[in-house]
């Protein structure tokens, strides 16, 4: 699926060896791919709603609120405004608002969850 996306450790939900724990702290059997992807998908359903910056191939930031996904990594974001990181575009302006925007998987190098996005402040991310 979106293996960028998922590409987090299971800290409550098993341990480095692949086991879950029940109730009492105590390992269980090992973790199916099926389970791995129903924590995935909770994963990606707590991010809904929530700020995200995300860093582009070509150096641009986009900062938006996550809406969502599909099997291609493709990202949509709400209320997004653009960026550009200066130390590797050499373009020092203000941020841009976009709107509504799609971002192809392919062109994503990260993403961050960020707790507040006032637009005002995000010059000084870069």
């Amino acid at each position: 699926m979106l293996d960028f996306l998922y590409n987090f450790e299971f800290k409550d939900s098993e341990s480095a060896a692949g086991h879950t724990k029940n109730e009492s702290g105590e390992k269980s059997g090992p973790v199916s791919s099926k389970e791995k992807d129903g924590i995935r998908k909770m994963k990606l359903m707590n991010w809904i709603n929530k700020y995200m910056k995300i860093e582009m191939t070509d150096g641009r930031i986009l900062i938006g609120t996550f809406v969502c996904t599909d099997k291609d990594a493709n990202v949509i974001l709400s209320a997004c405004s653009e960026l550009f990181n200066a130390e590797k575009t050499g373009i020092s302006e203000e941020p841009r608002m976009l709107g509504l925007v799609m971002i192809p998987g392919r062109h994503i190098v990260s993403i961050h969850l960020e707790k507040t996005c006032p637009v005002h402040e995000m010059t000084t991310i870069v």
